[in-house]
């Protein structure tokens, strides 16, 4: 049974494992820090389709399909897919499960989307409502590129606090069969809206919902930074980052060694990306590729996932409308 410790935190008794996962990137993400750490790195950045949207579609099915293999089972095995991704209505993550007859959760939490299927689909697990399902999420440089700003041909200048979205997908299995890797607590975040309206400068946006939910995490777990091997943001990139340990410094806390954003890990300093990486693929990919085969090396035993999204479509942007931060997290422990 699950139990709340404090105001936010939920404790999985008996927690939820993780069979297998994937990660699927494009040419530029699988050429940064972390290549080698991926199970496709494609260079062709249409994965075979004739449209963007079709590309991240695809790009996400792959993803799906391969966690799904590496778990012994086939897509059909699934009591429910749990995905979702930038675009409008989430097009992306319905087209990719269009045709594998599993009952389909679509979700939005924007970059903070592979958290909050970790989040969801760990509860589902632990309440019976499931015993085996997928939680994916993607994202794709030339897609979300053409929904949120401007036709790639334009070649707009970019601020410096801008970030990247990844042409990237990442899929978990999620299980209630024992594995190395297990999610043991859960925090869903509130929208945090600071009145930031820069959507070329989401890191400030996103960071204050960081704040809030780890603070949370900390306190209701009695945890300090210190306890964990690994605290994973994404995507606050260097902007958001550096933002969130100011705001825990108020606090006499220091986020310290652990602390990294799944930003700033995918890219290097060399490719361009000015503040980082961004989108619901960037984190996806970080903690289906890297993170968790670290885990189930013994390399990491105890690891905070936060996802951080920024809650803005075009529309609302073009209003003025402020952007909500949401941060929702889960903590990872290896055997």
């Amino acid at each position: 049974m699950a139990k709340r410790l404090g105001r936010r935190t939920i404790a999985l008794d008996p927690p939820v494992y993780l069979s297998a996962h994937a990660a699927i990137v494009g040419q530029k993400e699988g050429e940064g820090p972390l290549q080698g750490t991926f199970d496709l790195v494609s260079g062709d950045t249409h994965f075979g389709q004739k449209t963007w949207e079709l590309a991240e579609a695809n790009m996400q099915r792959i993803a799906i399909e391969t966690a799904a293999g590496k778990a012994g089972l086939s897509v059909a095995d699934f009591d429910m897919i749990l995905a979702g991704d930038l675009l409008n209505q989430c097009i992306g993550s319905s087209l990719a499960s269009v045709r594998s007859n599993v009952p389909f959760v679509g979700l939005y939490g924007a970059c903070s989307t592979m958290a909050e299927g970790l989040a969801v689909g760990s509860c589902l697990m632990n309440s019976g409502a499931a015993r085996c399902l997928c939680a994916a999420a993607s994202s794709h440089f030339c897609s979300a590129e053409r929904q949120y700003r401007f036709p790639l041909a334009y070649g707009g200048q970019r601020t410096p606090t801008a970030q990247w979205t990844a042409t990237a997908a990442g899929a978990a299995v999620l299980t209630d069969q024992k594995t190395p890797v297990r999610v043991t607590h859960v925090v869903f975040g509130q929208i945090v809206d600071m009145d930031v309206t820069d959507a070329n400068n989401m890191g400030a946006a996103m960071a204050p919902a960081a704040y809030d939910t780890l603070s949370h995490l900390f306190e209701d777990t009695n945890t300090q930074p210190s306890d964990y091997d690994r605290i994973l943001t994404g995507d606050l990139a260097r902007v958001g980052s550096r933002l969130l340990r100011d705001l825990f410094a108020r606090d006499q806390i220091d986020l310290g060694q652990p602390y990294d954003d799944c930003g700033v890990l995918l890219y290097g300093s060399a490719q361009d990306v000015h503040a980082g990486g961004s989108g619901c693929g960037c984190s996806a990919a970080v903690l289906c590729g890297d993170i968790l085969d670290r885990m189930e090396r013994g390399a990491l035993h105890r690891v905070i996932f936060a996802g951080t999204g920024a809650l803005m479509s075009p529309t609302s942007v073009q209003q003025g409308q402020g952007i909500g931060g949401i941060c929702h997290a889960v903590i990872l422990e290896g055997a």
